[in-house]
């Protein structure tokens, strides 16, 4: 089916009944799923399930690191390290035991202090927020302890560093109630939070709540600065599936934040993780849950420019980066949490799981890719 709906052309844009944002998209999409030569199988174990994972490329411009979590977000957190920018990995390295304690999708981040030290954070999720560190470029890591008394799904999706002085960081996460306190219960309503270091991410300020609503559920926050660096846009899941994807943002640094806005159906999807290339232009790869779609619950990238986000429009065109099958459940969208890097020279390492083959446990692949790649196949279409 989806491959039928590949070759159709989506011309005209499909708006949805209360938004002013189209449900589809009609820029180009480019298909890479049978592309094998650019696949890189990161980890993969016959019947167990392994995904979630997020990665960070240290300053050498070739040094990787993943984490990933041993089943559906709970599970033992798993490691490797590449090398080589992302062609070959490591065999999964050791970690702390309270890894293997881990109740929801880790995330790494790199950090930097006011005195100059770099460090690795972690963060597992649910109640109550545990971190864990490294001062060695992940050679060796400190226990999960927790940040807080409070809790959350997915933390933290993104952590910025600041522009209001050194060592200073703003991450976000989300909650439904069930996971801010102890014993939580589940509420109607799906409220966005966000958290403050000044020291190089070691402590982390109590949560703020930054939006709040039951009529659209907006989670899992991926942040992009402007060019310039004024600015910072946050992209978000819409897990109510009734609206698109939308976006705030600021231009005080996190002090205030502009009211949720939709996005276009180009970039509606869940978990956004984008990086610049060097000629400007943005890669936010997700997974895609556009209403109106031929690769509906793929892993998927947009290519476009911050403006475009800006404005509002759908920007310059859509990869499929792989086809991702039916889980055990039926769910034909169970995959792309995405980590996205890039090289030096442009190259573009974005890695992710997903059930890659019909009927068996999903497994983590990375890919390399270069825009002006991209561009001569989009002239094509």
């Amino acid at each position: 089916m989806k491959q039928t709906l590949l070759m159709m052309v989506l011309a005209t844009a499909i708006f949805a009944g209360q938004g002013e944002q189209p449900r589809g998209y009609g820029i180009p999409l480019i298909d890479l799923a049978t592309d094998s030569s650019r696949q890189v199988v990161v980890d993969r174990e016959a019947g167990q399930y392994l995904g979630h994972p997020t990665t960070v490329l240290l300053e050498d411009g070739r040094t990787m690191i993943i984490v990933y979590p041993k089943g559906h977000g709970r599970g033992a957190i798993l490691m490797k390290r590449s090398t080589d920018g992302g062609r070959t990995w490591s065999d999964r390295l050791p970690t702390p035991k309270s890894w293997e304690t881990s109740l929801e999708t880790p995330t790494i981040h790199r950090t930097v202090d006011a005195r100059g030290k770099k460090r690795l954070i972690l963060f597992s999720g649910l109640y109550p927020i545990r971190m864990s560190v490294s001062e060695d470029d992940g050679r060796i890591w400190s226990e999960l302890e927790p940040i807080g008394d409070y809790g959350g799904i997915v933390t933290m999706g993104f952590v910025e560093k600041l522009r209001t002085g050194p060592g200073h960081y703003l991450a976000m996460f989300h909650d439904d109630g069930r996971f801010f306190r102890r014993d939580g219960k589940r509420k109607a309503a799906m409220t966005l939070y966000q958290i403050l270091s000044t020291d190089g991410g070691l402590t982390w300020s109590a949560p703020r709540e930054i939006f709040s609503s039951e009529e659209v559920h907006l989670c899992e926050p991926g942040v992009i600065r402007s060019p310039n660096g004024r600015q910072m846009a946050v992209l978000l899941r819409e897990n109510r599936r009734v609206r698109n994807s939308h976006v705030i943002f600021s231009n005080d640094e996190g002090k205030t934040w502009t009211a949720p806005r939709e996005l276009p159906g180009a970039l509606t999807g869940d978990r956004h993780t984008g990086r610049y290339s060097p000629d400007g232009r943005l890669f936010i790869s997700f997974r895609d849950m556009a209403h109106q779609s031929p690769t509906k619950g793929d892993w998927v990238a947009w290519v476009g420019r911050y403006e475009d986000i800006v404005s509002g429009r759908e920007g310059q065109y859509r990869i499929r980066l792989m086809d991702n099958h039916p889980n055990a459940s039926g769910w034909d969208a169970d995959c792309a949490y995405p980590g996205v890097e890039v090289q030096r020279d442009g190259t573009l390492i974005t890695t992710t799981y997903g059930h890659w083959v019909a009927g068996q446990s999903p497994y983590v692949v990375s890919i390399r890719l270069l825009l002006r790649e991209l561009d001569n196949l989009a002239k094509r279409r």
